[in-house]
Parts: structure tokens; sequence; C-alpha cells
């Protein structure tokens, strides 16, 4: 059975493109012209590559129609300011690419997508999911690479069980790695990737006031657990 794909954006050129790098696979590839279209073709597909600026309806009115669980979404947008990147994932998007970007790579990306065995979390858990996003957006984590969806699923296994923070090698690389198909190595290492790639952005100032303290500077990197403990630890004392 053929993986189904659906391709939701108004550039006719772009979409041929992208249509003819499928074509060397095995999928079967569906095209919409606006999210109007997208939501009427959007039944029973695998994973949807969705611009974000179109006519008639955008991406993201498509992303509040649009039932999230049933498929894997990519935002592949030109839409590079962080405001933009954080309302995609905030509503549900599983990676955001920036345009331009070769056909070849957004194919790989969609294999990747596909392969992870997520958890898609209940409804009752978006605001989480929100929070944990602004934390990343602000502090420079970019959402395309590996470690920000390890990372973030670290954060909230470390939310449902705080004392897993004490056993990371041990628990929780291992639990973030069966949920995502990997081994607790890479988890570590796409970890560790998210978190310099952070610090090398230089906005450790947008890290200090997060939690109201000057907890580094410039030259002091946490380690992964720091790190994870850190933003967890100030998501559970905000719920409280």
């Amino acid at each position: 059975m053929k993986t189904r794909v659906l391709i939701i954006d108004d550039n006719i050129e772009f979409v041929n493109e992208l249509k003819s790098a499928f074509d060397q696979g095995s999928y079967e590839v569906d095209v919409a012209y606006n999210g109007k279209e997208g939501l009427e073709k959007a039944e029973g597909a695998d994973c949807i590559l969705l611009d974000l600026v179109m006519p008639v309806m955008d991406g993201f009115a498509f992303l509040e129609r649009f039932d999230k669980r049933s498929a894997k979404i990519i935002a592949v947008s030109a839409l590079s300011q962080d405001v933009f990147i954080a309302k995609a994932m905030e509503s549900g998007c599983d990676y955001y690419l920036l345009k331009p970007m070769a056909m070849e790579a957004i194919v790989a990306k969609v294999e990747e997508a596909l392969s992870k065995k997520t958890i898609r979390r209940p409804i009752k858990n978006k605001t989480l999911e929100e929070r944990i996003t602004k934390i990343f957006i602000s502090v420079g984590i970019p959402p395309h690479i590996k470690g920000y969806q390890y990372l973030r699923e670290a954060i909230k296994l470390s939310i449902e069980d705080p004392d897993i923070i004490n056993s990371i090698t041990k628990k929780l690389y291992p639990g973030v790695a069966e949920r995502f198909d990997t081994s607790p190595s890479k988890v570590e290492r796409a970890i560790r990737h998210a978190i310099e790639v952070g610090w090398n952005r230089g906005k450790i100032e947008n890290i200090n006031s997060l939690f109201g303290v000057r907890v580094y500077s410039q030259n002091e990197k946490p380690t992964n657990g720091e790190f994870i403990a850190l933003v967890a630890d100030k998501l559970l004392l905000e719920s409280v």
C-alpha cells in the first residue's frame, strides 16, 4: 500500500517540482492549492506538506480546522520569523522547513517523520505543548532539527515523572528513544546538539529572563539533564 502525501501550496511551480520528487518512490501524491481545498482532500493522508501563506484559506486556518492527530504535518514556508514558527508548531505541525529547500531534502524529512512512532497527546495537553514550544523558540532551539522533538518529549516525561531525571541514561533517554524508534545514544547526541544550537544563536539573556535569575553566561552551557530539569521544574511550578 502506497504512502499518501498531500501537498497544500499555491505555488504551482514548487508543487510540480515536489510532486516529481515523490514520483521516484512508493508514494501516492495529491495536491491542493489552498487550505479549503486541502481540507477536502486531507482525509486518509499519511503526511501533509503545508504552506502557510495561501489565498482563500491559509495554512494557519487549515490547522485550526484539521484533526492533527490523523496525519504528520510538515510546514514548508518562506516565513522565517520566530513568531510564525512558534504559531505553526503550537498549532500542530510536527516539523517546520524553510523555503527554499532541496526537493530531495523535503522527501527525506517526510520519510523521517513517517518513521517516528510519535505518541500524540490528547487535546487537553495542548497547553503544555504550547508552553514548551514558546520556551524553545525563545531560547533559539529551531523546530527543524531532530533534537527539538526529542528534547520536547524528554521534558514531558520529566513532568509526568520528576524522578526520571535522576535516571537520565537508564530511563529518560531510553523512554524518548522508544517513542521515536531510535537509540538512546542518538537521543542524547541530538538533544545536546539542540541545546548547543540555542546557545550559539546568542539568546542567553532570554534563557536567564525565563527563569528569573542569571543562570548562565555565554560560556556556560548546561548539560542535557540540567536543561531538561530547569524547563520541567519551571513548567511544574507554573501549574501549581
